[in-house]
C-alpha cells in the first residue's frame, strides 16, 4: 500500500511536470514564430534586389522558413532578382517541402 502511494505521488509529479514542460514549449515555439514573422516583414518591406542578395547567401534551412511565411508577390519580385541557379534550388526545396510523402513500397505489397 506504501509502494503504491509513494508511485501514485510519482506518477502525479510526473504529469505535473509534463504540463510544464508542455507549456513552456508552447510558450517557446509562440515565440519564434513571433520572431520569424518580424523577420518576414523586413524582407517584405526591402527593395526586391537588396532582399534577392541577401537571400543568395542566407541559408536554405532559413531561406525556407522565411520565403514559406511570405506573401507570393512579394517573394516572386525577390525571386525574379535572384540568380537563376538560387532561384531554381529554392523552387526545388520548396517542391520537397511541401511534398507528401512517400509511400513505403515494401510497407504497401504487404497490406
Amino acid at each position: 500500500m506504501a509502494t503504491e502511494k509513494r508511485i501514485n505521488a510519482k506518477l502525479e509529479k510526473l504529469k505535473l511536470m509534463q504540463g510544464t514542460i508542455s507549456k513552456l514549449l508552447t510558450k517557446h515555439e509562440k515565440q519564434k514564430e513571433k520572431k520569424m514573422k518580424s523577420i518576414v516583414k523586413i524582407y517584405e518591406k526591402m527593395r526586391p534586389a537588396d532582399a534577392a542578395r541577401i537571400f543568395e547567401e542566407l541559408d536554405m534551412t532559413i531561406l525556407l522558413d522565411v520565403v514559406e511565411r511570405m506573401k507570393e508577390a512579394k517573394t516572386a519580385l525577390i525571386m525574379a532578382k535572384m540568380t537563376p541557379g538560387k532561384a531554381k534550388l529554392l523552387t526545388a526545396e520548396l517542391t520537397n517541402r511541401r511534398a507528401l510523402p512517400k509511400i513505403d513500397q515494401n510497407r504497401k505489397r504487404s497490406n
